[in-house]
């Protein structure tokens, strides 16, 4: 072997060496959602809207007492608030949101699920109905949900879609034609007012919905200074809380978000 072969080996052999052992891809933002407000609820009459004797067998007991549906609209745990919406908000990333295949939302025992979510813009919305009577003649195919979805920024509101379910397996699939800055998309049952969602848009993959207790945490965050958004819809009348926070690669940045 040449003298000249072997010195370019021996190089490339120490740059390797010199190498980190570690590929990242970025970093991981973790923290909790804090609220120093109260809890928050609305109450429903069964008797008011339809099915008022099938919808109070959801299986959560605290959303169902007596004759009264239960809208948790605010929810703590330990000063923790559930439901927040945490999202990177100064990344548009066009692979993912080329690639979004949707927001799916079921209908459960006269409940949308998710409460809160995220959405992306002009991508599609999906609703499925997964609830049935036996011991209603008129329901035994389906209890009827009208999801009826808006676009909303402030106190202005716009309908995007209003379609009927009527039989338990029956769905949707729209479009969510949303064209203001900063609005949100609220969903809501024409059939049963205290069936309500909630989605923010997003422009990219890093985003998390808080637990219970308020916690979070939002992996392969490329390294850098950016905006994060901390999002409910009932706290601070429906408006993003904005916060900075630092990412470097194979690290963990911890965000305190203290909502009022």
């Amino acid at each position: 072997m040449k003298k000249g072969a072997l010195f370019i080996i021996v190089v490339v052999a120490v740059a390797f060496l010199a190498m980190p052992l570690t590929s990242y891809a970025g970093g991981t933002i973790t923290g909790k959602v804090t609220y120093s407000g109260k809890e928050e609820h609305k109450e429903f009459s069964f008797a008011k809207f339809p099915n008022p004797k099938f919808c109070p067998k959801i299986p959560k007991p605290e959303l169902s007492k007596g004759d009264k549906r239960i809208l948790k609209t605010i929810e703590t745990s330990g000063g923790g608030l559930a439901g927040a919406v945490v999202a990177v908000a100064d990344i548009d990333d066009k692979a993912f949101v080329d690639g979004y295949k949707g927001t799916e939302v079921v209908a459960e025992f006269c409940e949308f699920l998710p409460y809160t979510g995220v959405v992306v813009k002009m991508k599609n919305f999906h609703v499925e109905n997964h609830d049935s009577d036996p011991d209603d003649p008129k329901s035994v195919k389906g209890v009827l949900h009208n999801p009826h979805s808006f676009e909303v920024l402030g106190a202005s509101s716009s309908t995007i879609f209003n379609i009927a379910l009527a039989e338990k397996g029956s769905s949707l699939d729209k479009p969510a034609i949303m064209r203001k800055k900063n609005s949100m998309l609220r969903l809501q049952c024409d059939q049963h007012e205290f069936m309500q969602s909630f989605f923010l848009p997003v422009t990219n993959p890093h985003y998390a919905v808080a637990g219970k207790d308020g916690s979070f945490e939002i992996k392969d965050v490329p390294a850098g200074k950016h905006k994060v958004v901390v999002w409910h819809p009932f706290v601070d009348k429906g408006k993003p809380t904005e916060m900075e926070v630092t990412v470097t690669d194979g690290g963990k940045a911890e965000l305190k978000a203290a909502l009022k």
